[in-house]
């Protein structure tokens, strides 16, 4: 169950990892183009699941009761040896129940951010999850500690990274060229992120390019958005903003700095060692509710796992046009702290492993389907 376009990454790894254990174990589940294309049959397309924020949520229902309804179907009429959850709690949280009734053993990868909000959530989790494959590092203890069943296999993101992605951009320009820089926008893989972010980040980039005429703005189109979408955003503008399909990384190995949405994509930009300015905005309600329930210091990833602010949070009011061209172009004007903040990114990096998460929770799956009657008798005629 992959409800959104990193999950439906990561799922895709993992699911090549265990068919190179077993190239006979057969998938079905919520997904997008990338598990599809790594062998599994999608039931319903992560694109229509993906939500950010409670009032956001409210206009996916019909689809989020429908894909429960579909599930419930073929726990009871097939009862699969395994379900494999990653990360979008609510639905996988609830959809862990259901299994259990049926008997179908739980992987949960990729942990909710149950540490940041809602812990309560855990006590869930312990009832109703076999085993949890965690990607960072403080995830263990806080699960053991609560009698989960856990182990830390490392960062996905680590394996997907192409060779020699970080630190692309050592060249950065200096002196007379110094308005020779390539800017990213990440304004997020759900619709409604793009539609609260997109339009800021694109006037950013036209105050920006006021200073620094020779600029370049690059926006990596997310699997789960259709450029016609982001036009919508960027056709109006007065500065040309290029709609990339090559993919997050190839776009960031080419950029001097990058304005990101808080998500898995800050974690992206650090271990490639891309400075940025992550940015955060939602509903008023969603927020408000945040607000009151979230736990954290920080509200990115790259600065959770450091532990300290690398990179400079914009967070709801604060996130406008004025602002995120300010504070792009402090990563620009100054090379003292451009330079401070990779070094520090390069510490997150080295953070999140040397990699073989897929393989690591792939052997994990493979332990518990043999487990399970059905699939111990499946595994053992292999």
């Amino acid at each position: 169950m992959a409800g959104e376009a990193s999950a439906d990454l990561h799922g895709s790894s993992l699911v090549k990892a265990i068919k190179r254990v077993d190239p006979h174990i057969v998938f079905c589940g919520i997904g997008g183009e990338k598990m599809q294309q790594a062998g599994v049959r999608i039931l319903i397309a992560s694109s229509e699941m993906a939500v950010v924020g409670l009032t956001e949520a409210l206009f996916r229902v019909r689809t989020i009761f429908k894909a429960s309804r579909m599930l419930r179907i073929l726990f009871k009429a097939s009862r699969p040896d395994l379900l494999i959850l990653i990360d979008y709690p609510d639905f996988n949280i609830h959809m862990a129940g259901i299994a259990k009734r049926y008997q179908v053993p739980v992987l949960y990868y990729i942990s909710p951010q149950v540490w940041a909000w809602r812990s309560g959530r855990v006590r869930k989790i312990s009832r109703r999850v076999d085993r949890m494959a965690v990607i960072l590092p403080f995830e263990e203890a806080f699960y053991r500690k609560r009698g989960v069943n856990v182990a830390y296999v490392g960062h996905p993101l680590m394996d997907a990274m192409p060779p020699g992605s970080e630190m692309q951009r050592a060249e950065f320009n200096q002196g007379s060229d110094r308005d020779r820089r390539t800017m990213a926008l990440l304004p997020g893989s759900r619709k409604e992120e793009v539609k609260n972010l997109a339009p800021i980040m694109v006037r950013a980039a036209e105050i920006l390019k006021k200073r620094y005429p020779n600029i370049r703005f690059v926006l990596p189109l997310a699997p789960t958005i259709q450029a016609g979408y982001v036009r919508l955003f960027t056709s109006s503008a007065t500065v040309d903003v290029e709609i990339s399909t090559r993919g997050t990384y190839e776009v960031l190995r080419r950029c001097d700095a990058a304005l990101v949405a808080s998500g898995t994509a800050t974690l992206e930009a650090a271990i490639m060692g891309i400075p940025m300015v992550i940015a955060y905005k939602v509903s008023p309600l969603s927020y408000w509710v945040g607000r009151r329930v979230i736990k954290v210091p920080h509200i990115g990833l790259a600065n959770l796992v450091a532990g300290e602010t690398v990179v400079p949070e914009l967070i709801q009011d604060e996130v406008t046009p004025e602002r995120l061209a300010h504070e792009a172009s402090m990563i620009l004007d100054h090379g003292d702290a451009r330079e401070n903040m990779i070094r520090k990114l390069k510490g997150v990096r080295e953070c999140l492993g040397k990699g073989g998460a897929s393989e690591r929770t792939a052997q994990i799956a493979i332990q518990m389907m043999k487990g399970s009657t059905h699939g111990q008798n499946h595994l053992n005629r292999r």
